[in-house]
């Protein structure tokens, strides 16, 4: 049993005040920089009958280091993403991408390849439990040796924050985490893109104000809650039991939708073979009483029957008298066979505007599972428990069916066990779609004492993507077993994308420069005659030039030998690479007879200087549309 320790020291009085404070004047103490503060302005005027003068109000949220977070979402990363191609699955073909590292830095490293080009995002953030939770704390000001040795960084400089409640930033450290997060991401969406964002009461309602700055508060698609626990929870003290979450959308602008619900036409029959087609029996009944409406309340008469109907005197009709005696006529209105019945509108299917409605807010069980469905699912495949409450693929799937058509973009920053990339994937295998994903999480290592650890899962990352590859095998061999029992095995062909490639965070390929000119000796000249690390290979070399100009990661990458050089084809001719020594005219020539749109060297790649100026020359005059660059 632990011994509760001696604080041995005075009672701290002032932090004893502000507690007073906060029982008398709870909306007068707010967080500031350092903790816990006092807003004198608002409690002047708490203690006055007249208005007090203060700082200038305005609707907005404010937190210490909203402007630091700011500021970071602009800084610009010198990192850059390397292939790891013993971790991928079918690297060369693939465009799925699965990316470990601080999604921060990979955010910023995605905006040029990626601007405007996702069209759904989920994720499915850390909440503010006052647990720990990891991320790149860039708001502290502690030293890092200090850091270090107290134990709130690991190797990899990914911080481990415990941010209980008492905390004096425990909404300030969330939101500063979330906010250039969500700006970054907010630049990959297309103009008609969507964010879904899962989140509990915690930081629900902060969520929204910072999604309402970074989207607009009129790009709010709805607040979305599902019952994520199929049991009450009889832990709390208060004897309430959250059983719910929310999952917020929002819209990139106003042009974006969901895409709606399915009407049931199954409902729409003709038993009367009617010549218009299909029809339902709706109600006719209205919303209004006789002193709203008092043109809607009037007694049908049925004309083959003489019974009157008389309207329910808080609700009336939906239709005046005029519009019902037309619809009478062009026998639209059905009469009941008892007197005590009501009259019906006949709906015919052809006459809908849509065979879409809306898409309710209020999530169905059935229809999107429970947490304890999402961990039975990852249970199953990874034959253990190593993943703490994945969300099911039944919500996931919902998500991207309302969010995405067959060939949309899917991103989740927050990737977690892969749920994202798994329900990606069904609902390819539902609609024979060819949606693309791009996961990316923290390498974050698991406890060295947990079930997983002991499997053989040193970090998340390694949950995830063995995730993907068994779930992919899976699907393949589901696909394959109908098509047996369907009778199609002879002309059966699988195009569905089970691959991915991977890629890691990590520092820039190019050489860091200590010295300043007038430093140089003879000694260390040789340090800069390849300005590239020399851990690193061509295809890191490709990575970083991909990103660099702009182009997907998960464009086809085709290697081939010209002139005796090793060179990298990018989807065709839209980029060709060579990393090689001894670049020479007669290579140029040789590439130049393919009209590239691009081509890039190493700067130190090339034979001599009069070499590199003759490449450049000859690229201009026998493929003029040609863009060189070197690095």
């Amino acid at each position: 049993m632990d011994e509760e320790k001696l604080d041995l020291q005075s009672p701290d009085i002032v932090n004893q005040n502000l507690e007073k404070l906060a029982d008398l004047f709870p909306n007068c103490v707010t967080e500031g920089p350092d903790g816990k503060v006092v807003d004198f302005d608002l409690l002047k005027q708490e203690l006055n009958h007249e208005v007090i003068e203060g700082n200038k109000e305005r609707y907005r949220l404010e937190w210490p280091g909203k402007r630091e977070a700011i500021v970071t979402a602009n800084l610009p990363t010198t990192k850059t993403l390397r292939p790891i191609r013993e971790d991928s699955v079918d690297f060369d073909n693939t465009e799925n991408l699965y990316i470990e590292g601080d999604n921060l830095e990979v955010l910023k490293l995605l905006q040029e390849s990626y601007l405007g080009k996702i069209k759904m995002i989920y994720i499915d953030p850390p909440y503010n439990t006052g647990n720990d939770f990891v991320y790149r704390d860039h708001f502290r000001k502690s030293g890092q040796e200090e850091l270090i040795d107290s134990g709130q960084v690991d190797e990899a400089n990914q911080r481990l924050v415990a941010n209980p409640e008492s905390a004096g930033r425990y909404h300030s450290d969330w939101l500063s985490m979330m906010y250039p997060r969500l700006k970054l991401a907010r630049n990959l969406l297309d103009q008609d893109g969507l964010i879904f964002i899962s989140i509990d009461d915690n930081e629900v309602h902060n969520l929204r104000r910072v999604c309402d700055e970074i989207f607009g508060d009129e790009n709010l698609l709805g607040s979305f809650q599902w019952r994520r626990r199929q049991t009450t929870d009889n832990r709390n003290q208060t004897r309430v039991s959250v059983d719910h979450e929310c999952v917020l959308a929002y819209s990139k602008s106003s042009i974006a939708s969901l895409r709606g619900k399915d009407i049931d036409e199954s409902k729409y029959k003709n038993p009367d073979q009617d010549p218009r087609g299909p029809w339902a029996s709706t109600n006719l009944s209205g919303l209004a009483t006789a002193t709203q409406r008092p043109n809607l309340h009037y007694n049908i008469v049925d004309p083959k029957t003489g019974i009157e109907y008389a309207p329910n005197p808080n609700r009336g009709w939906s239709k005046s008298r005029e519009t019902v005696e037309k619809m009478i006529d062009d026998g639209r209105i059905l009469f009941p066979s008892k007197p005590d019945g009501r009259p019906r509108e006949k709906k015919f299917l052809s006459s809908l505007n849509s065979t879409v409605t809306g898409f309710s807010t209020w999530l169905e069980s059935k229809e999107v599972a429970f947490n304890t469905d999402g961990t039975r699912e990852l249970t199953e495949l990874l034959d253990g428990k190593y993943f703490d409450f994945p969300k099911p693929l039944k919500l996931l799937t919902k998500f991207i069916e309302q969010g995405t058509t067959e060939d949309s973009l899917v991103l989740d920053f927050f990737s977690g066990s892969s749920a994202t990339a798994h329900a990606v994937m069904q609902m390819n295998l539902r609609d024979s779609g060819n949606r693309k994903y791009i996961m990316v999480q923290l390498s974050e290592a698991t406890n060295d004492k947990s079930a997983a650890y002991n499997a053989g899962y040193k970090t998340i990352c390694e949950i995830g993507k063995e995730r993907i590859r068994r779930a992919a095998k899976k699907i393949k061999e589901e696909k394959l077993e109908k098509a047996k029992k369907d009778g199609l095995f002879a002309d059966f062909t699988d195009e569905q994308d089970y691959g991915f490639r991977v890629y890691r965070l990590d520092s820039s390929n190019m050489q860091d420069v200590y010295y300043s000119p007038q430093d140089y000796g003879q000694s260390n000249l040789d340090l800069f005659a390849d300005n590239v690390k020399p851990d690193r290979t061509a295809d890191d070399l490709l990575a970083q030039v991909m990103l660099d100009w702009g182009l997907p990661l998960s464009l086809k990458i085709e290697p081939a030998t010209i002139a005796g050089k090793q060179l990298f084809k990018v989807a065709e001719d839209s980029l060709y690479a060579c990393f090689d020594q001894g670049i020479d005219e007669d290579f140029a020539k040789a590439i130049a007879a393919d009209k590239p749109l691009r081509i890039v060297f190493k700067d130190s790649g090339f034979r001599n200087d009069t070499a590199k100026t003759n490449v450049k020359q000859l690229l201009k005059q026998l493929s003029p549309e040609t863009e060189m660059k070197v690095i």
